[in-house]
């Protein structure tokens, strides 16, 4: 059986020749398993792909491919899967922040029938603000959009041929592809491991593209946003009524002898922060309609280097 390990590269320059040790000491030498390591330069401005050619050169089993820019992640990956030829795919960052040997339990529950193997973490040696924001995505993941997802997220995972073929007809952008998987409802198991600190490099995971994670999570698959916009107004304009009615009660009474300009410029000043809100959610929802429809590729292949050496 052939395995297909997928890594996206984005600054990994001092990561990739460890990793590749790592890999080479405790997966090759498993010879019931034929190896295959895709790695994908995501537009990595740094010595990464010079790496990343030394590499290929050494060994036959590697297989690299050089974006034209910065794509993402999610596109990164899509690259990868793409062009790998295993019976399963395991995708692995380049940080040397997950135990190799996973990739091994993993293929072990492959073997036994499952579509899909996640590596959940159940432990993480990282800073308290990274374990935080972590913890409360992958809770309001589980909470507004998939349930499936599991307690401690994951980001290393294996999937066989069947759910890569459906991955490729999705054709989806702006989305997660963790989220695809989960929603695919394929044959599932998990294994657990405890994330380790990352001790080479400086990780390039900022705090806009955590935002762009979550909002491209909640808007692929989950109704959450457009309920709100749904709610606001709601809470508008049974607020106006409930306001409307008590002043013209008081105003009636006596209560009220000159109407003020304060409480009117409070409230118009209220009704058209919704108003931009709501406005600004349902552009949202119109700017990734018309992204999906103007059919543009995920990621665009600038350089490449196969096994047959082309």
């Amino acid at each position: 059986m052939k395995i297909s390990i997928v890594t996206p590269v984005y600054y990994n320059e001092d990561n990739l020749k460890p990793l590749y040790k790592d890999i080479n000491e405790k997966l090759f030498c498993h010879t019931e398993y034929e190896w295959e390591f895709v790695l994908v330069n995501d537009g990595s401005l740094d010595g990464s792909y010079k790496v990343m050619q030394e590499l290929a050169e050494k060994d036959h089993r590697i297989k690299i491919y050089s974006l034209s820019r910065n794509f993402g992640s999610h596109a990164a990956i899509l690259c990868g899967l793409s062009k790998c030829t295993g019976d399963c795919a395991i995708v692995k960052a380049a940080d040397l922040q997950e135990p190799t040997e996973l990739v091994l339990e993993m293929a072990d529950r492959w073997q036994k029938g499952f579509n899909v193997v996640l590596a959940v973490r159940e432990g993480r040696e990282e800073s308290k603000q990274q374990t935080l924001f972590a913890n409360l995505y992958y809770w309001m993941v589980r909470k507004m959009a998939l349930p499936g997802m599991p307690q401690g997220g994951f980001d290393v995972y294996l999937i066989d041929r069947k759910v890569i073929n459906v991955l490729m007809t999705l054709d989806e952008k702006n989305s997660a592809l963790t989220g695809q998987i989960l929603w695919s409802g394929f044959r599932t198991e998990k294994v657990y491991y405890t994330r380790l600190a990352r001790e080479i490099g400086t990780s390039r995971w900022t705090l806009r593209k955590k935002v762009r994670l979550v909002s491209d999570t909640l808007f692929s698959f989950s109704t959450l946003p457009i309920k709100v916009v749904t709610f606001i107004g709601m809470f508008s304009f049974g607020g106006s009524i409930i306001w409307g009615v008590a002043v013209l009660i008081s105003k009636i009474v006596g209560l009220i002898d000159v109407s003020g300009w304060t409480t009117l410029f409070i409230f118009n000043l209220f009704s058209f922060g919704i108003i931009m809100s709501t406005l600004g959610i349902l552009g949202e929802y119109l700017w990734r309609t018309f992204d999906a429809s103007r059919n543009r590729p995920p990621y665009i292949i600038e350089d490449e280097k196969r096994r047959d050496g082309d």
